[in-house]
This record gives C-alpha cells, structure tokens and sequence, in this order.
C-alpha cells in the first residue's frame, strides 16, 4: 500500500510542478545595467576601431565614473576627458573620450555618465579613446567626489600599460635622473624613477609650470597615457595634471644601512648570525653612537603578545628558557669609512656558522657571544637573535643608544608577516618603521600618518628562504645616493647560498661573478 502511494506522489508531482509554474510565470528576469564597466569597455578594442553598439556592450549603451582630467594648468591632451571607474574587480580603470572643446567643461572630481552607443572605440595618438560621439552625450551628475588613486611602481606601468592606461596612479618617492639642477625646468621629456624602473614623465612647454624646478624628491599623481612605438607596443609617459599633483619629500641622510644579514647559518646558529651594514658617511661611533635592534615574533617569544614596547620591548628568559621579543647592540666604539661594509653580531665571526671561513679580518663594529651574554640594555642571551621560519622577525638601525616604544630609527627591513606586530588600540602598539625604499611613515595614497610596521600600507617584507640550515645569506642589493638621503634603487631579495668555504668577496662583491647579484651600494 505503501508503495501504491509513493508511485501515485511521484505521478503527480511533476504536474503539481507545471502547475505552479504556470501561476507563478511572472518573475520579470534580470535587468541589464546601461552602464558597462571602464574595464570591459577597453577589453572590446582588438586592435582595430570598433564601434560601440548594445551587441558588443552586451546590452549596455554607457560609461560612468569620476573625471579625473584637469585643464587648468595646460597640461592634458586636448579634447580628451579622461574619466575612471571601479566597477570591475575593485580595480580602477581608466578611459579616454575625445569632447573636442567641450571636454574642459568638466574637471577632477566630477561625476559623469555619458552615452557612447555609436561612438568608436580608436587608438589615435597612442590613446586608447571612444571618439564620435554627438553633443550631449555627457550628463554631469555630481561635483567634488573623490578620484581613486592607484598606487604603482615603474615596473608595474612598464609590464602592464594598457592596463593603467588613462588611470590616475601614484609613483611614490619618485626622481629625476640625471638629477636636477637649479637651472632644470619641468618642460619636456624626463627619466623618472622610484627606485624600481624608469618612466617617461612629460609636460607641455605650455604648461602653466613648465618653467619651475623640479624636486630631488617627490610623490607624483599622474595620469598614465601611452604612445606607440615603431614595432607597435605601448610606451607609456606620466603626466600630472597641477602642481597640486606633486607632493614634495624631505630627505633625511641615513648614515648607517641594512645591505645584508645570515639568519640561518649551516649548523648551530647561535653565536654565528650576523648583520651586514653599509656607512654612507665616515663614521666615528666613540662620537657619534648607533644601536641595532633585532626582533623576533615566534609563537614562544615573551612577552606573549603585541610589543607594548615596541623595539625596546626586550624580553625572554633562561630559565624557563624563552625566546626575546627584541634585543639590542649598541654601536659605541670603532670607526667606518664611507662606502664601506661593517658587521654586528656574534663572536665567532665566521661567514657561514661553525667551521667555515672566519671574516675576523672584516670590520666589526660590535660582537659578542649572545648565547652567554645578554643584549645591550634589554634582550635575554639566546640561542639565535633571528627566527628561521614562520613568524616576522625584523632589524631596525637607531641614532644613538637611547631605544625606547616612541623611537623611530633611521632604517628599518623586515622578513615575514605573521605574528602580533601591530595593534590599532587604543593604545597603538607596534614596531615603529622610517620612510625607507620599503616603508612610508605617511601613507602615500591617503595621507593618513602610518609609523609603524603592518599599519596601512607598511606591508612589504622579505620572504623566508627553504630548506632551513643551508647557509642562504641574504644580499640586499639596491642603491642608496648619500647626498639626497634616498634610495635611488630600492634594495630586493637576492640570496645566495654560502659554504664552509665561501670568502668574503662573496657578500661584499658581485656573486656568481656576472650574475648580476650585488652588493648594496653608494652613490653621490
């Protein structure tokens, strides 16, 4: 009977179904925006015109988003409005429309729609551009909003120029090379770098700043447009569209910097870790006295939890045996000639743990055996001043002996993310950073103050090198220009792998001879 009843259901379902879709078949569908995003719009350009219609739009006839173009200053390509969105991906993108006169009727900040059904998506000039459109097609919806800024590196806008075409970008601690002189003028073509790459930076010779001089260091806010060279690729120029664009930087020398480090030697680590230092200046540390600060964030590091003392949170204990959260050496006797390596760390003072060449010869500023002897002011004698793996640990360099939670030092790398480095609080707890090639203490994009590690855009960080135990030392590369007080080459992770046997010629010169892996270096 049972199965008499389920047979019976199973018939009339289907029907029951029918039923109610019949009485319920009025759900309207899915609407399609009119409004294709910037993103998708670009990607319809395959190299030849197209015109833009709702069947290549998939059913969309416009574009929206804030302008970002600015007349003002005389600095844009005429008759283009360039306006961006974020619709796609989070990601801002960029395109340009070409309004003839009408295009100076609208400035950064404005919020448009405009109907492009019937324009042509072109290339003319380099510029990729929706052109043809008839009076009227923009429709201005608000004032003053907020343009998103992107922020890039030179590399980033080289390997990808399509993608940023059109779109305002922020090239952070930027400069001219060669470097400006008091006669220099905006006007033209220059070489710009951040450290990373170089770009072309233009500006119209009637440009209402052609005439000024340019900074020796500056955040730029420009627009990225590109031209086509012989073989047809993108090449892409920078222009800002105001002075307001150029967010001058101070430079502040830094005469001791990180250029290199072992954190992992081949064998036991304790007492044969070490620090490679670079003086941008002659150095007297009987006068002028420096202190180096390691920190270590593994899970068994005490204090438990968030530095409330930053980098002069010391900590550990050897009995229970418990790792530092920071440990210190101070610089306080020696000397250094500039453009010349100094070493901080343990007493053996070999290249690559035990039995392996002894670098004594080299100049050590300050070594002691940290496994039976604890840190400068504050830090327990452990086995290794360095973690190998799995949480950050960091080195910062400080003016002076005096270190405590509100000192900032004057370079400052860190290896890793993981850990409890940074806490918004209240109270703020963290581990202060300087604006270095890594690090900004103001966030370039919002001008929010960031001073320390993990806080806003103060995340990069150097990357743990496998297997464990194999000798990599880390050798930082980069170039550092000692009169304008930055680095005109950001440093980059570049490890070798040490022997028993390596010498010193290995981490202070070019290594394997014709690599391209070299040692950080000073320039005027």
């Amino acid at each position: 009977m049972k199965k008499i009843i389920f047979y019976a259901f199973m018939l009339l379902a289907p029907a029951a179904v029918w039923t109610g879709c019949q009485k319920g078949n009025n759900y309207p569908g899915g609407q399609i925006s009119p409004v294709m995003p910037i993103m998708d719009v670009k990607s319809i350009y395959k190299g030849t015109d197209v015109t833009l219609d709702t069947k290549n739009m998939a059913g969309s006839h416009q574009v929206s988003g804030i302008v970002i173009s600015d007349f003002s200053a005389g600095n844009m390509p005429a008759w283009l409005l360039v306006l961006q969105d974020h619709r796609r991906l989070s990601k801002y993108q960029g395109i340009a429309i070409s309004l003839g006169t009408e295009a100076a009727k609208y400035t950064s900040g404005d919020s448009v729609t405009i109907e492009v059904a019937g324009g042509v998506l072109k290339r003319m000039n380099g510029i990729l551009q929706i052109t043809n459109l008839p009076a009227g097609s923009v429709t201005k919806i608000a004032s003053g909003r907020a343009a998103g800024i992107t922020q890039a590196t030179t590399t980033a806008v080289l390997k990808d120029p399509a993608f940023y075409e059109s779109t305002l970008v922020a090239i952070v601690k930027g400069s001219f090379d060669p470097l400006p002189v008091a006669t220099d003028q905006f006007s033209g073509d220059k070489v710009l770098t951040d450290g990373y790459d170089n770009l072309t930076f233009h500006t119209e010779a009637t440009a209402t700043f052609a005439s000024n001089v340019p900074p020796i260091n500056a955040n730029y806010y420009a627009i990225v447009f590109n031209t086509v060279g012989a073989n047809g690729s993108l090449t892409p120029q920078l222009r800002v569209r105001t002075l307001a664009d150029i967010n001058v930087l101070g430079s502040s020398i830094a005469p001791l910097i990180v250029s290199g480090f072992i954190n992992d030697v081949s064998g036991t680590d304790g007492n044969y870790e070490y620090i490679q230092l670079l003086a941008t200046r002659d150095i007297n540390f009987a006068e002028t006295p420096f202190a180096v600060v390691v920190c270590n964030n593994a899970g068994a590091s005490t204090p438990v939890g968030f530095p409330t003392n930053g980098w002069a949170t010391g900590g550990g204990s050897v009995t229970p045996a418990t790792t530092f959260k920071t440990f210190k050496f101070n610089l306080t006797s020696g000397t250094a000639k500039k453009g010349t390596f100094v070493y901080v760390g343990g007493a053996a003072k070999t290249i690559n743990g035990p039995s392996s060449t002894s670098i004594a010869s080299s100049n050590w500023i300050r070594s002691f055996n940290y496994t039976t002897q604890d840190g400068d002011g504050f830090g327990t004698r452990n086995g290794g001043f360095f973690a190998n793996s799995g949480n950050a640990f960091g080195m910062a360099v400080f003016s002076g002996t005096n270190v405590t939670k509100d000192t900032e030092p004057i370079d400052v790398l860190f290896v890793s993310t993981g850990g409890s480095l940074y806490s918004a609080g209240p109270p703020v707890v963290g581990y202060k950073i300087t604006t270095t090639d890594f690090y900004d203490t103001v966030n370039p994009i919002t001008l929010q103050s960031q001073p320390y590690y993990r806080q806003g855009s103060n995340t990069v960080a150097l990357s743990y090198t496998t297997p464990a135990d194999a000798g990599f030392f880390y050798k930082l590369g980069g170039v550092y220009n000692a009169r304008l007080g930055k680095w005109i080459k950001a440093r980059s992770q570049q490890t070798i792998i040490l022997t028993k046997t390596s010498t010193l010629t290995e981490i202070e010169g070019e290594f394997p001879a014709g690599s391209g892996i070299v040692p950080t270096a000073l320039k005027d």
